[in-house]
């Protein structure tokens, strides 16, 4: 796992622009603090900074390969491609011979046998660029769920790339600026696929893939979700899901570093854990390292309600002991999580969830200290059906994003044109999203309304939960993999039927047969608890009294954006929460808003 940079120009020689390339891959130090490297030619320039996994003498980038005496093509690659043991043995049978045990060198050779069709062989989460001297062309890709980010900015000429915005941001062509569509989409806690927050800063699309040559740039998808009528029964369907577990599982262990896996004690992590253990075992391997987080006096204030009924902490240590894992139990405080929230900011280069994730953070932070990967049980909820939204007779009947009381309750207390605009943007890409669901023909009613909020879920909520995922784990130099995200299992599991997915109205019930004898009883039977937030009531009050602060001083660059008598009610009332939102939420959503618009230096217009 990796960060990486690059800048291609048809028009100029770039080989003068070292201290350019430079400053662009420096800012991805925390994502690979092992090593670093550049490489500058006449029209590309790419960079990349290094955590060494697979093949650790070995594997330095950016990395040459050549197709016999063609001049060598060069990538720069971030991720891992869990097949490239079978993708090496293929290509040598193809007469192609190699210097290094990397997945970086099997990734750049399947690209010289089999140019942009190479993509459709990996199994893997990356994100990467490739610099082609004999095509004048520079191909950039990214994986099919978008577990790895990828930025660029094209121009007329050229292009920059980077995992992170900060480092488009680093180079003179690029500009902090922010329109009202690019605020309202950071708004809205969805991604849009392409979304632009900085003007002209765009993602590449999960499944897609940008190839740039001297006329242009264009994007065009290699994967999509494809509907189809399920073919398997139900006994059928249950083993097909433990197979592919099984096997996404065993590939992702592969590494030539310490391993462990996030265990909350939810369905989720505990069968990754289950699965992760039992490969070990028959390996002969030691117990697996498992992670869970809490807070400091969880158990004083903690107060069960529908999104979290219950405190996560019992269940992970149940599963640690009945699975014998090497546990850890990670305990945070509010002042830690309030002092990071800074730290979390410049990892993601945009406002999120500021408490989520700072935990998240602290979190990465302490498992980094003993395992350098970590596998971890994200996309199980939006590819089952786990969230409460879709068991939710109002929520599938509403035309919204499921999720939609979160934007809102932030946009209460926005300005009210800007709170328009939010609210517009919400309406537009819901309208977006459901005119590219794949639909099956004949479906029935309730069936197709269940397969629109799947979409829904892995094309906009999923996206946004891997990237905090990514750039919380990244600053502190953890890969976090995430078995659940395998496309043969995302894929297969969107045609599986509603009713087989909730057998006997069993919420994942699917999952708890796939794992029944794996995973503990009490498990399967656990109710869904979200990830755990600070609830101590001075976490709040600290919040209310900088907020205060904030908006006491004229120069605040907050203030323009909000309504004032809004903000002003809330800090003295406060409101209900809206699901998992609360009011500390929305303080710390503003207060992260305030700093982002001072220290990126954001030009709104």
């Amino acid at each position: 796992m990796c960060g990486i940079a690059g800048w291609a120009d048809w028009r100029r020689d770039l080989g003068a622009e070292r201290r350019v390339l430079d400053d662009m891959t420096r800012t991805l130090v925390p994502r690979g603090p092992d090593a670093g490297g550049t490489w500058l030619s006449e029209h590309a320039a790419l960079g990349h900074r290094r955590l060494a996994v697979i093949d650790i003498e070995g594997g330095a980038q950016p990395m040459r390969a050549a197709r016999g005496a063609e001049e060598p093509c060069v990538i720069t690659f971030s991720g891992e491609v869990y097949n490239f043991r079978e993708l090496r043995g293929r290509l040598r049978d193809r007469g192609h011979r190699f210097r290094t045990r990397s997945d970086t060198e099997v990734l750049l050779r399947a690209y010289l046998e089999w140019g942009e069709g190479c993509l459709d062989r990996l199994n893997g989460m990356f994100a990467f660029g490739i610099w082609d001297p004999g095509r004048h062309t520079l191909l950039l890709a990214r994986d099919r769920l978008g577990v790895k980010p990828l930025h660029y900015l094209a121009y007329d000429g050229g292009l920059i790339f980077g995992s992170d915005l900060k480092t488009i941001l680093a180079h003179p062509l690029a500009r902090p600026e922010v329109g009202p569509d690019g605020l309202a989409e950071m708004l809205t806690f969805a991604q849009t696929p392409a979304r632009e927050v900085f003007r002209g800063i765009r993602a590449v699309r999960p499944g897609h893939y940008v190839l740039a040559g001297a006329g242009g740039c264009a994007e065009r998808p290699y994967w999509r979700l494809e509907s189809h009528e399920h073919p398997d029964d139900y006994p059928t369907t249950v083993r097909t899901v433990r197979d592919i577990l099984t096997d996404t599982v065993e590939r992702q262990l592969v590494s030539d570093v310490p391993v462990g896996t996030l265990l909350s004690g939810g369905l989720d992590s505990s069968t990754v854990t289950a699965l992760a253990t039992d490969s070990l075992h028959r390996r002969y391997a030691g117990p697996v390292a498992t992670y869970s987080v809490g807070f400091e006096d969880e158990e004083r204030y903690f107060t069960p309600d529908a999104t979290r009924p219950e405190q996560d902490d019992a269940y992970a240590r149940l599963v640690a002991e009945r699975l014998r894992t090497k546990h850890t139990a990670i305990v945070l405080s509010t002042e830690e999580v309030v002092r990071h929230r800074s730290e979390v900011l410049r990892a993601r280069d945009l406002p999120g969830f500021a408490d989520i994730n700072a935990a998240q953070y602290l979190m990465f932070r302490a498992v980094r200290e003993e395992v350098t990967v970590a596998l971890s049980g994200e996309s199980a909820d939006e590819s089952l059906g786990g969230y409460a939204w879709f068991h939710s007779d109002a929520a599938r009947a509403a035309r919204a994003h499921p999720w939609a009381s979160l934007p809102s309750a932030l946009a209460a207390v926005l300005e009210p044109g800007l709170r328009r605009r939010v609210e517009h943007h919400l309406v537009d890409d819901y309208e977006r999203a459901l005119a590219e669901v794949p639909r099956l023909c004949g479906e029935d009613p309730a069936g197709a309304r269940a397969r629109e909020l799947f979409h829904l879920n892995l094309t906009r909520w999923l996206t946004l939960m891997l990237d905090f995922k990514d750039r919380m784990s990244m600053r502190t130099g953890l890969e976090v993999r995430v078995p659940f995200c395998d496309h043969r299992l995302v894929g297969y599991l969107w045609n599986v039927p509603w009713h087989f997915k909730t057998p006997d109205g069993r919420v994942k019930g699917l999952l708890c047969d796939a794992m029944a004898g794996a995973v503990p009883e009490e498990v399967l039977r656990r109710r869904k608890t979200s990830f755990p937030v600070n609830v101590h009531p001075g976490y709040e009050a600290a919040l209310r009294t900088e907020l205060r602060d904030e908006l006491a001083s004229p120069a605040s660059p907050l203030t323009p954006l909000l309504d004032r008598p809004a903000v002003d009610a809330l800090l003295r009332d406060g409101a209900p929460p809206r699901g998992v939102w609360r009011t500390a939420d929305t303080f710390a959503t503003l207060l992260q808003i305030a700093e982002w618009l001072r220290v990126y230096r954001v030009s709104l217009r």
